[in-house]
């Protein structure tokens, strides 16, 4: 299973800049109501996609007082979320890179126009469902550093699928279902999760020259700048790719 570690990277940089603007707390808030009402509970012990965006949400330092005031309302009897659906889009970025980009809307036609837009402005092309997840594995994902022996044996013992190390980290991959689980564990053994989410994983990646990798990005950091984007995902290697260069 290839790292990932650069885009963890990436995404950190981001999501600090979208805490700032606000943008963050929203996502997270929409993701949050849709869980509730997709579960049919508002309850995190009895919803488990509920109960690991909710941890998710607080990684990113959403603050608890509005997850809280959502949850009381959503029990309630609000119906906020209610309009909302999870749509995947699937295609290719320049290069043939293949990508996958997860939305949460209202307005499904909206959504559509604006991704396709961003594909055809970046040179990319959408595809039908399915013709690139089957490239990926959803897993759960932990970024600790530094890297030791110590917190190989913590996370394996917690329940870790796969582990890959390098120079600045361990990347602890789980099964989705577990993964805040397995970052609590390694919590109380004194260690310190940098990056914990749920994402989909290349089973196998594609490297570009650095003019090609920076298109995918430009195309990426575009996808993300949607409101409707969740998350974006892709098989583009990093490995020799200067980021900002």
């Amino acid at each position: 299973m290839a790292g990932h570690s650069k885009w963890a990277q990436i995404k950190r940089k981001k999501a600090a800049n979208d805490l700032k603007k606000g943008k963050i707390v929203s996502k997270y808030l929409r993701l949050i109501a849709a869980a509730a009402r997709a579960g049919g509970s508002t309850d995190p012990a009895a919803n488990v996609n509920l109960r690991n965006l909710i941890e998710a949400a607080r990684d990113a330092d959403v603050p608890n007082d509005n997850i809280e005031r959502l949850l009381k309302r959503l029990a309630g009897g609000d119906d906020e979320g209610s309009n909302y659906e999870e749509i995947v889009y699937e295609g290719y970025a320049p290069g043939g890179v293949a990508i996958i980009v997860q939305a949460l809307s209202d307005n499904r036609n909206r959504t559509a126009s604006e991704v396709r837009h961003i594909f055809n402005k970046h040179g990319g092309s959408l595809g039908a469902t399915g013709s690139v997840s089957w490239q990926f594995e959803r897993r759960g994902y932990i970024w600790v550093e530094p890297n030791s022996e110590a917190a190989q044996e913590a996370a394996i013992e917690a329940g870790a699928i796969d582990l890959q190390e390098s120079e600045e980290g361990l990347e602890i991959y789980t099964d989705p279902q577990e993964v805040y689980a397995v970052a609590n564990a390694l919590k109380a053994k004194g260690f310190k999760p940098e990056d914990t989410e749920i994402t989909m994983v290349p089973q196998n990646t594609m490297s570009l020259s650095q003019e090609e990798a920076e298109k995918v990005l430009r195309m990426v950091e575009a996808l993300e700048e949607l409101d409707d984007v969740q998350n974006v995902y892709t098989n583009l290697n990093l490995d020799n790719v200067s980021i900002g260069a």
